[in-house]
């Protein structure tokens, strides 16, 4: 059975900010992490006490991860975790693809004209943490900042919030499919990504950036057979 050793979320929430989003932005993180595992139960009145606050949040929270396919709302019998579907995530790539490497291209196409000098930071960061770290999950948070700061770059934070909402069966998978080799080949293709957006290298960038958000689907079915309990049928 796979472990999941991830800090658990604060419950403490900042009233000055929209409790909703606040409640939502936990139990995503959670379920994307697999501590709250595909099929399995949620009780909203749990959650309720759990964040202090009354039913009517909590089921706009729900209401939210339903829209983006990560619970299943049953209004008279309860809220389940819902199993990972391959046929969205493979959606949600071809979205994801799609819009990194065109930022990718549009980068190379002219360097000199984009700062990345987040994107650098973010990079290094990430090797830091790995010196220091023997927990492959520690890197999955700056992972997704790296590739948000990149179509900041552009001007298009809200096509990466775009995939983001669409990207939760695939970043579940990549919960799992996180292991210390895999953090080497992420980080070593991240280097080679900004080695050539930097070089002016657009067929080079475009090349690394497909090789980079194809792995977890090709390993696809070693993840099905290994949790077939966590994928739809």
């Amino acid at each position: 059975m796979l472990q999941f050793d991830v800090p658990k979320s604060s419950d403490r929430l900042d009233r000055r900010r929209s409790v909703v989003g606040q409640i939502f932005d936990v139990l995503r993180a959670e379920i994307i992490a697999l501590q709250l595992a595909p099929g399995s139960a949620i009780s909203r009145s749990a959650l309720a006490e759990r964040f202090g606050v009354s039913l009517t949040p909590i089921r706009e929270a729900l209401l939210r991860l339903e829209q983006q396919g990560l619970v299943e709302v049953y209004p008279q019998s309860g809220t389940l975790v819902s199993l990972i579907d391959v046929r969205q995530a493979h959606q949600s790539q071809f979205l994801r693809i799609a819009v990194e490497m065109e930022v990718s291209e549009r980068i190379a196409s002219n360097p000199s004209a984009y700062d990345l000098s987040e994107v650098g930071a973010i990079h290094d960061e990430m090797v830091s943490i790995w010196r220091k770290t023997t927990e492959p999950r520690a890197i999955r948070s700056p992972d997704q900042s790296f590739h948000a700061a990149m179509c900041d770059a552009v001007g298009q934070r809200e096509l990466w919030d775009l995939v983001v909402a669409r990207s939760g069966n695939i970043d579940r998978m990549r919960s799992i499919h996180i292991y210390p080799g895999k953090v080497e080949q992420i980080l070593r293709e991240h280097g080679n990504l900004l080695d050539a957006l930097r070089a002016g290298d657009v067929a080079g960038a475009r090349a690394t950036m497909r090789l980079h958000l194809s792995g977890t689907l090709r390993a696809i079915d070693e993840l099905k057979a290994t949790y077939p309990h966590y994928f739809l049928a």
